[in-house]
């Protein structure tokens, strides 16, 4: 899966799972004010795991591998590790002044 699919992926379920445990708290509120039995049966989050989905999507993130990573850690590893590093991240204004000459 690519990098910005696993973290929109990340934010879907931590907007899920937000709402599912607002919801639930909501609920809990208007059954212990009102003192009524609330039905969530209908509820968009009855029944669903937003937190086994957030958690499989923070571990998913967490184990993100991200290419441009592995070319730091060697720059660094460098005797000359800016001149690695520039390679890595060219700068604009560099580049752009090279082109107008």
């Amino acid at each position: 899966m690519f990098e910005h699919n696993t973290v929109a992926h990340l934010l879907v379920a931590a907007r899920n799972d937000g709402y599912a445990q607002g919801y639930a708290e909501f609920s809990h509120y208007v059954v212990n004010a009102l003192k009524v039995d609330w039905d969530t049966s209908r509820s968009a989050t009855h029944g669903v795991d937003t937190e086994g989905a957030l958690a499989a999507a923070k571990t998913q993130f967490n184990t993100l591998q991200l290419p441009v990573m592995d070319l730091i850690t060697v720059a660094l590893q460098s005797e000359n590790y800016v001149m690695q590093l520039r390679e890595v991240f060219p700068d604009k204004e560099e580049d752009e002044d090279e082109d107008l000459a």
